[in-house]
């Protein structure tokens, strides 16, 4: 109790409402506990494109047919004003939001991975050394996340009856939207070709599964070559296609078209390309689609969970940066397998039963070069740089010693034997560090553990992101913050760009509910991934999980929601 109130109190100088954080919430709730879910939908689909910057959206727009992100906009709520609100943002902290409605400090996914105290070792969001893979291959679990899920709610109030089924390219897109309840998670195994889960769900494969599996669909593109869809006029808003800075595709040059494996190479390096290509795409749409026919998604008044984490575009954005080619190219792409997604809904279970959401986990910045040639102050910054930097300050001010337990994301954990063996005052050692790390080229702030936990934090956003980012348990002692449009990596890179920062390029994404109950139309109002739980808990007639920050979304919401029996839902009464 002593640590939640800590960290609802710091979350609350950051000038954050929480609605339901572990039953500390306020009579706001009372309703939305004591309802049951509110019949008429019968399926829950979450859609989430990795890395899809929210500009994506309006820059590519002409390029879109009518049924994929435009079906999405035009009769969906579309928030055009949607930012992150944590700092950390990366893969595994964006997932864990989306279906939370929370913020990394609530969820503890602060990372992909990050150093963990108790083992020593650097872990994974999805860490969970009891568990092995089905068939075969590592295991994983949700066990890291620390807080419920708008699926693990829907379980609670349907005695258990609600499926929860969460699939993704990447296990930790697959497991964290879907939470600790979830029926099943599959992710793909790129050694071997085929789906995969873990012994946390299940002991062996559904036969629907192992069935899909020995199809081998993505065989069939090997030796293919990605060319490109539209004409070449379409893509003279993009930078030239083979710019140097650019990073190579499974082994070949920057520029179209990329053969997709050849016959000189393994075949198990083959899936790891093949994971780069918008065929990767189609293929999770192809398991979806037996997944919603096999489970029997959607085919009672018992809502179902299904979420969808599209994987490629997040890979091609790395490698080729926010302005290139292939970047167009795979969005409009993702398009039409958007469209092909919402038909078989509709087929399946109908669009008119369905609520169906899009977002991102998060943007991503320009690449440091290409930003240059726009005059842009913009580079990698090699962390090491920073750790030296730190080192020798401590060493001038407290002598030789052991002074870093680890490193992650944009943390630097301390040796606290060392602290103590000095007998030293943990906060001075953090001071001295995070005044070192500001001399580093690139580096626009070094905000200290001492400073996040006692609330001393400066009253601006990039500082309320930190504080959303910060979990007491799980962060470092030195957050830095680099200058924008930098970011760290090496300057012998081999991947064009990435993510990470609290700078909107990085944390603005879509938000689109579509489904009966959302009122149609672009809103410009402040919003969040994190609004996007408890928007839907409102609708479903359920709790909103229990680490919600974010709000329902009253623009989204019609005043009636009308039920097939011609009732109005009881969320809107």
């Amino acid at each position: 109790m002593r640590f939640s109130r800590m960290l609802v109190a710091a979350l609350v100088l950051a000038g954050t409402v929480l609605p339901c954080v572990g039953g500390l919430g306020t009579a706001s709730c009372t309703a939305a506990q004591n309802r049951t879910n509110a019949p008429g939908y019968r399926l829950v689909v979450g859609i989430v494109v990795d890395q899809l910057r929210a500009d994506y959206l309006e820059r590519f727009d002409d390029l879109f047919g009518e049924k994929g992100f435009r079906r999405l906009k035009t009769k969906g709520a579309y928030f055009a004003n949607a930012h992150y609100r944590h700092a950390c943002t990366y893969t595994g902290p964006g997932h864990a939001v989306i279906l939370t409605g929370s913020t990394a400090a609530v969820t503890g996914i602060i990372g992909n991975k990050w150093y963990d105290r108790q083992s020593g070792k650097v872990i994974e969001s999805i860490t969970d050394e009891t568990t092995t893979g089905v068939p075969e291959g590592k295991g994983a679990s949700p066990r890291q996340l620390l807080v419920s899920t708008l699926g693990d709610e829907l379980k609670a109030a349907t005695g258990g009856q609600s499926k929860v089924i969460g699939m993704s390219l990447k296990n930790r897109g697959a497991i964290l939207p879907v939470g600790r309840a979830a029926d099943a998670t599959y992710w793909f195994d790129d050694k071997r070709g085929q789906m995969q889960t873990s012994t946390y769900y299940m002991k062996e494969l559904p036969a629907w599964v192992a069935a899909f599996n020995a199809r081998r669909i993505p065989d069939q593109w090997f030796g293919k070559t990605w060319e490109k869809l539209l004409p070449e006029s379409a893509y003279a808003r993009c930078t030239v296609d083979d710019a140097p800075y650019e990073g190579r595709f499974a082994g070949g040059g920057p520029a179209f078209p990329h053969q997709v494996g050849r016959g000189d190479k393994p075949k198990g390096r083959f899936y790891d390309d093949f994971t780069m290509t918008p065929w990767s795409n189609d293929f999770l749409v192809e398991f979806a689609t037996a997944a919603i026919e096999n489970e029997r998604l959607g085919a009672d008044d018992i809502p179902d969970v299904l979420t969808i984490s599209f994987s490629a575009n997040d890979l091609v954005g790395h490698a080729f940066g926010p302005n290139s080619h292939e970047v167009l190219d795979i969005t409009v792409r993702t398009d039409q397998t958007l469209a092909r997604l919402l038909d078989v809904i509709d087929e399946k279970v109908g669009l008119d039963r369905t609520l169906v959401f899009l977002t991102a986990d998060h943007g991503v910045s320009p690449v440091p070069e290409y930003a240059q040639q726009q005059r842009l102050n913009s580079r990698r910054i090699p962390f090491e740089q920073v750790a030296v930097a730190m080192k020798r300050a401590l060493e001038a001010k407290f002598g030789a010693g052991q002074w870093f337990a680890g490193f992650s994301a944009e943390s630097v954990y301390f040796d606290l034997a060392t602290i103590a063996e000095k007998k030293l005052e943990r906060a001075e050692v953090e001071r001295v560090a995070a005044e070192a790390a500001l001399t580093v080229e690139g580096i626009a702030a070094a905000f200290t553990r001492t400073q996040i936990l006692s609330g001393g934090l400066p009253r601006m956003t990039l500082a309320e992101r930190v504080q959303m980012a910060f979990h007491p348990q799980r962060s470092g002692d030195v957050f830095l913050v680099p200058e924008p449009f930098c970011f760290f990596g090496s300057e012998e890179y081999t991947t064009a760009t990435t993510h990470g920062t609290p700078y909107a390029y990085d944390t603005h994404v879509p938000v689109i509910l579509m489904g009966r109950g959302i009122h149609p139309g672009t809103y410009w109002a402040e919003a969040s991934p994190s609004d996007i739980a408890p928007t839907l808990a409102a609708l479903l007639g359920v709790t909103p999980p229990n680490g919600t920050v974010g709000r329902p979304l009253p623009e989204a919401l019609s005043r009636q929601v009308a039920r097939p029996d011609g009732d109005v839902s009881p969320a809107q009464r």
